[in-house]
């Protein structure tokens, strides 16, 4: 028998064969809620989580207050990029995970271009 799957879910599979993250570059993941959005950096062929940030991480849940989910996105790119850049992470291959370029997801890779990451 087989499962229904989502637009989102067959996007995502169907971008996943294409892509995958290494130790040269690894692979930055997003997910979104409803209310909140995470992104982590992945080397796919050890399974490693390299580096991780979300709304709900400890170093911008206080600052958020009244941000917009936009604006949230954007603290969270930002985040992420500048945890890569310590551990000396520069190059990374971009997963938007089945959902569209468009709004949050796009806010959060801009900020982490912007703050020096480089996909």
């Amino acid at each position: 028998m087989a499962t229904q799957l989502s637009g989102r879910e067959r996007r995502r599979f169907r971008i996943r064969k294409k892509i995958s993250g290494s130790n040269e570059r690894p692979r930055l993941s997003v997910y979104r809620t409803a209310t909140h959005i995470y992104a982590q950096v992945v080397v796919d062929s050890d399974g490693r989580t390299l580096a991780a940030a979300s709304t709900l991480s400890r170093d911008l849940k206080t600052t958020l207050g009244e941000d917009t989910k936009t604006d949230a996105a954007k603290k969270v790119g930002a985040l992420i990029a500048k945890i890569c850049l310590e551990k000396k992470i520069e190059k990374v291959v971009f997963d938007r995970n089945g959902y569209l370029y468009h709004g949050r997801v796009k806010a959060l890779a801009e900020a982490a271009r912007e703050a020096g990451l480089k996909f």
